[in-house]
This record gives C-alpha cells, structure tokens and sequence, in this order.
C-alpha cells in the first residue's frame, strides 16, 4: 500500500494512515471473535478453563498460520485487489460462524468431551482466525517501499495490529455482547469487513471480483439466514451467560419455569408460590436458617449466588422479620428472576449486582447471622470464592455464631474439591461440619453436599433433629466427627488460595462424565 506518485494534502494523510487502519481493524475483528467465541460455545460444551484454553489455541493457530500462508502469498502475488479479496473471504468466514455453529454440534457429538470441544472449536473458529491472519503480511509488502525501514515499518504495524486486538478485547467484553448481542455481534463483523475489503481492495475497479464477492456473500447470506442463526434459545444474553426460561411438566405434580445459565439447568421455580424448593439441598438449606430462626425470628441472610433466587423468595415469605440480600454478579439473571421466576413479588430481598470479592469488603463486620453460598456447580466453580483469603471476608462478616452454609456439587468419594474445600475451611473457622444431601461419602458420583461453618460449635444433634423431618433423600444428616476425619484422611487435600485453587482440575472427572 505504498503512496502513489503525485498524492498530497488530506489524501497524502488517508494513504499513510490506511495500512494502519486496516491491520488495526483486522485485528479487533479476531480477537471480538475470540471473546464471542466462548459465547457461542457455551451452551454446546459450557465454558471451563477446557473451553477457553481450546478457544486461545484455535485463534493462535488461526493466526499463526495466516501469517505464514499472507507471507507466502505476499511475496508472489501483492496487490491492493488480493487484500481486497483476502478481507472478503474473512467477512465471509465470519459469517459462516453462524450457521455452523448450529451445525457443527451434532456433527461431532459422539466424539468424547475433550476432542469435541476442540474439534467444535476448529470447526467454527479456525478459518476467520486464518483468513485475517493474512492481513498483516500483506499490508507489509504493500506498504513497504525502502528495505532500509523493513524494521520500523514491522514494528509499527506489528504495534497497531496488537492495539487493535487490545481495542477488540475491550469492545467486546464491554460493550458489544451486552448491547447486541454475540450472534449479531458476528453479523455486523462481517459486514464491516466486507465493507472495508471493498475500500482497502478498491474492488469497485474490478467488476468481475466484485462481483464474485458479492455473489459468494449472498450465498452465505442465504444459507445462515435458512439455519436460523439467531435461535439461540436464549432470553436474553448478558456477558456472563446465555439465559434461557421455560415450562416444564413435572410427573404427578403442577407445571414449574426452569432456569438455564449457559448449559446448566439452575432453578425449577414456581411464580405463584414462594414455597416450593426443587432440590434436596435446597430445602436443607432452609433447615440450616429454621433452626437459627427458631432462636433469632429477626436473623439477617446473605445469599452469595442468586440464580433463580428461590431460597431468598422462601425466606421472604416464610421468615417474615429476617432481612435478605443477595449477592448475584450477573444482574440479567436478576432481571429474569423478577420478569419470569417470582422475584417481584418478593419486596423484602435486596440485591447487589457485584462479584461477592469486591461486594463483603464493605460489609460491616460481624453484620450477618447466616451466609448461603450457593454459586458452584460442577461445570463453572469461580474459584475465587473457594479460597481461604475469601473464607476470612465471610468470616468477617459474620456474627458470633453464625453459619456459612455451602453448596459443593462433587463426587464425595474420590472428590478432590469437597475435601480441599472443607480443609481449607478448617484453617479458617472453629468448626466445619458435612451433610451429604443425597447419599454417604462413599458415593462416587456427582452430587450435592452441604458444608457448614461456623466459629462457635455446630449443634449436629439439633441439625440433624431438623432434617429427619424432611426426606432428604438416603443420607440427610450430618456426619460424625470420626466418619468426616476418617473420610479426609482417604486423601490428601489441598489448601485452596488466591494463589494456587486447581478447582477445575478437581472437577474434571465430572466435567467429562457428561459426555
């Protein structure tokens, strides 16, 4: 893209910034799509650290190759018109995202978990990644013109190119996702660059390629457009999770609404009636706040995790003097909860729409008789809420007394996070007490336990006289002293910290199970 002979003024300036403005432009287009990449892969496979170490890999190898096919390519054929068309490919490269990403699932849904999500990856993101990995080696030997300058010519390129990643980066985590959307996100990438293939390609000059162009695009157009690319299942999508709602039929009981972040169903609630608790380990955690509320009518509740906020409506309607505030970092899910799941109705629970690290700092000290921690499960655990630095600011917070009530959904027999949680607990509080909801702690699949703590003694006798009145399924009470050491002592855990908490890796027998 070297200046042509005789140009001044304003298109002097327009010639010099222009090979600038197009590896900047092609490169906030990969990295936007690298951000929406786990969007659009969310729902299919979840997003775990498996998800997005596939994304990076796929996107740099994108990259990587495209670089070296631009550079081949550069030296043996240069000019304005093949820039033109490389750009045109990656519009349309992008826009094949769409219907692929409705495609490509059943394709490789018999493939194990791990190879899949690669696999699913490849499919959808290597090529845009390739095609605009061609950018900047081309724009290089178009640019250059005086070999004594290749090196300050790179850089500055290289330089801009990895600014406009930065910028993508940004845009897309700010803005772009929450405002339009990640399919129409991917939309609009691939029209913005079809429009700037047609400017930097000055394809207007040539017909034919042009034409070709268009032609190719309307047919992809088409095909997206007959796959449906916008039928997300979605609700709403927000920058944490893809939402859906909907009906469903319980046997021999009344319909409920359920809830799915992502992959994962969260809630099964019912609007009208703020009493009804799905899950075992749900209405396990309402005995926890029964037995205190028998001693503290007025007791305060913080709930870390909201989801369909079926507990915080519970306690609304059936602790009428207690106080509730909720801690759900996602404040879509907040809106869905009151639009579609109830939550309006239930006037007495508060809400914070933070990351918990950054909301319990400014709660006051010794503030909350019981905290519910109710935000893991076994596809997405955000560790830093497993660590013993977070333990210490919930026991900041609570009262003399108190409990810490979580939910950990692992497989207690050979579960490395269950008992690397409950150690790390124990470094941190008097008493650290196990409830398996459903089966023992021998059980070798995944399910659901509860975890108390507390800096006084936990009254077991009395905890355990609350859940025999509820069937909670085989097990329901909590373990021994004896039986819970003996249990911990089967394998050595781990203490959880800001600095070391391989909760994934913990969690990936499961996480592979649901293949």
């Amino acid at each position: 893209m070297s200046r042509a002979p005789g140009l001044g003024g304003p298109a002097r300036i327009v010639a010099g910034i222009e090979p600038y403005a197009v590896v900047f432009a092609a490169s906030a287009v990969t990295l936007i799509i690298e951000i929406v990449a786990a969007r659009i892969l969310a729902p299919h496979i979840g997003v775990s650290v498996y998800t997005w170490t596939s994304v990076i890999g796929v996107i740099l190898a994108g990259i990587s190759l495209g670089n070296w096919l631009g550079g081949m390519l550069a030296d043996r054929a240069a000019s304005r018109s093949l820039l033109g068309l490389i750009l045109l490919a990656g519009a349309a490269a992008t826009l094949l995202i769409l219907p692929l990403a409705q495609l490509a699932p059943g394709w490789v849904d018999q493939v194990p978990l791990l190879p899949r999500i690669v696999l699913l990856t490849g499919a959808l993101f290597l090529a845009p990644a390739l095609v605009l990995g061609m950018v900047s080696p081309m724009v290089i030997k178009l640019t250059l013109s005086d070999i004594s300058v290749t090196g300050n010519v790179v850089g500055r390129i290289y330089a801009v190119s990895t600014a406009g990643a930065i910028v993508g980066v940004f845009l897309t985590g700010f803005v772009l996702i929450q405002a339009l959307g990640s399919r129409e996100t991917l939309l609009a990438l691939a029209l913005f660059t079809a429009l700037m293939a047609i400017g930097t390609g000055r394809l207007w000059k040539v017909p034919a390629r042009l034409l070709a162009g268009i032609l190719l695009l309307g047919a992809l157009g088409a095909f997206t457009w007959s796959q449906q690319p916008f039928a997300s299942g979605c609700i709403a999508e927000s920058n944490y999770y893809c939402i859906k709602v909907w009906e469903k039929e319980l046997e021999g009981d009344d319909p409920v609404r359920v809830l799915a972040l992502d992959r994962l169903v969260h809630s099964y609630a019912r609007p009208e009636d703020p009493t009804y608790l799905h899950y075992s380990y749900q209405r396990a955690f309402a005995l926890v706040a029964e037995s205190i509320a028998e001693k503290n009518p007025g007791f305060s509740s913080l709930f870390v995790g909201g989801g369909g906020y079926e507990l915080p409506r519970y306690f609304d309607a059936v602790h009428p003097q207690s106080s509730i505030e909720v801690i759900e970092i996602d404040p879509q899910v907040t809106a869905t909860a009151r639009d579609y799941l109830g939550l309006d109705g239930a006037r007495r629970v508060a809400t914070i729409n933070e990351d918990a690290r950054m909301a319990l700092p400014r709660r006051a000290s010794d503030s909350v008789d019981l905290v519910i921690g109710d935000a893991f499960n076994d596809l997405s655990v955000p560790y830093h809420l497993t660590t013993l630095e977070f333990n210490r600011q919930i026991q900041r917070v609570l009262s003399p007394g108190g409990i810490y009530a979580v939910n950990i959904v692992d497989a207690p027999g050979p579960g490395m996070f269950l008992r690397s949680f409950v150690h790390t607990l124990q470094q941190t509080f008097e008493d650290v007490a196990v409830m398996p909801v459903t089966y023992g702690l021998d059980f070798q699949d995944r399910m659901s336990t509860l975890v108390l703590a507390s800096d006084r003694a936990i009254d077991r006798a009395g905890l355990n006289s609350y859940f025999r009145s509820v069937r909670l399924g085989s097990e329901g009470r909590v373990v021994s002293d004896r039986d819970l050491a003996a249990w911990m002592a089967e394998r050595e855990p781990v203490l959880l910290s800001d600095n070391h908490a391989p909760v994934d890796n913990f969690l990936a027998p499961l996480f592979l199970k649901r293949s």
